[in-house]
């Protein structure tokens, strides 16, 4: 028998043992299956037959074991994406893997698709609204056809999509092993100022003025007015960068998911995602998505034009008043997101 399949095999066991002792208490023990062993492209990752769809190949199969027998490109740069985060996990284990066992609560932005066998991590200003979208269509039986036509304020309702947190803690590992896992990632820095023009700057976000707003003037702004500590409106982008870096804030409680990293929204180094793709690339990776889901002849990701959209060069902008030392420490913060996604260091930064 391979050495891997033997590997495998021996960590379903280990798996299954702890399963049984933490199901009293109701923590999840997610292994990371790939942390050892790279998936290599055509080869079923778990070693063992994937139960797919009646009548059809599931997305994993038609991943890992393609009808076509010659990779495509496409197929070539998503492993090489996976194999990015695997090499970033190991080699920042201590950092990236302090946690080593996740809650159900843990995996409250992983949005299940039963029909099509497939589970998606929604990563807030990476293009959620329209995946919500096209979830619904995937899930609705035949409700929803155009994803373009559902409200983006019903795509967010958490009672129209399925969420991993909501299976038995059984239920939840046959998913995370049976079901083709892919999320969404965007540069970090670009991520974060399209949160604060979002959030801090458009005058009917009155719910962030308030909860975050208030917050933040009181305790960076000097001299700051009765009406701004009251009404919290006019936050600016250096004071929303000193309140992330500042370690009270890290204290007191998570980050809100719009601006928390992917790796803490996601857990990409406890959870195996097999596909990974970014907002650069967004309409190609998601079409491959769907192509993989069987469902691409019919359905395509909603494209169009957004003058508004943040911008690297807007991004730059930004960040010409933060200083090299809040620079460094806010890099510090999303350095894993830059090294496990492979983004480089941004030009503009002046890092100390």
């Amino acid at each position: 028998m391979k050495p891997a399949l033997l590997e495998v095999m021996r960590m379903n066991r280990i798996c299954r043992m702890v399963l049984a002792t933490c199901l009293g208490s109701f923590i999840l023990v997610i292994f990371y299956f790939q942390s050892m062993l790279h998936p290599v492209m055509r080869r079923n990752p778990f070693g063992v037959d994937i139960c797919c769809r009646k009548g059809s190949r599931s997305p994993l199969q038609e991943l890992y074991n393609p009808t076509q027998l010659e990779l495509s490109n496409t197929a070539v740069l998503h492993q090489m994406r996976r194999d990015q985060v695997t090499d970033t996990c190991r080699a920042n284990s201590a950092m990236s893997r302090k946690r080593r066992v996740l809650t159900p609560n843990d995996l409250k932005h992983l949005v299940v698709d039963e029909d099509h066998e497939l589970i998606y991590c929604y990563v807030p200003k990476v293009a959620c609204t329209n995946w919500k979208r096209l979830m619904m269509v995937l899930t609705g039986r035949g409700k929803y056809s155009d994803p373009m036509e559902i409200p983006a304020n019903e795509a967010h309702v958490s009672a129209n999509l399925k969420t991993l947190n909501q299976y038995s803690i059984p239920e939840i590992n046959h998913r995370l092993k049976s079901y083709m896992k892919f999320l969404f990632v965007r540069e970090p820095f670009e991520r974060l100022v399209s949160a604060y023009r979002n959030k801090f700057t458009q005058k009917y976000n009155t719910s962030f003025h308030k909860r975050y707003g208030t917050k933040i003037i009181k305790r960076q702004r000097k001299n700051a007015t009765q009406e701004a500590l009251r009404k919290g409106d006019d936050v600016k982008f250096e004071e929303f960068v000193a309140y992330l870096i500042d370690p009270h804030t890290q204290r007191e409680e998570p980050f809100n998911e719009h601006w928390q990293t992917v790796y803490s929204l996601c857990h990409p180094c406890h959870i195996h995602y097999d596909l990974v793709g970014k907002y650069e690339t967004l309409e190609e990776d998601s079409n491959y998505v769907l192509q993989l889901a069987g469902v691409g002849s019919y359905l395509k990701f909603p494209t169009y034009a957004k003058s508004t959209r943040t911008t690297d060069e807007m991004t730059t902008e930004f960040f010409q008043n933060i200083s090299s030392e809040h620079q460094t420490q806010l890099y510090e913060v999303y350095k894993l997101d830059f090294l496990m996604f492979n983004y480089s260091v941004p030009s503009y930064l002046k890092l100390e």
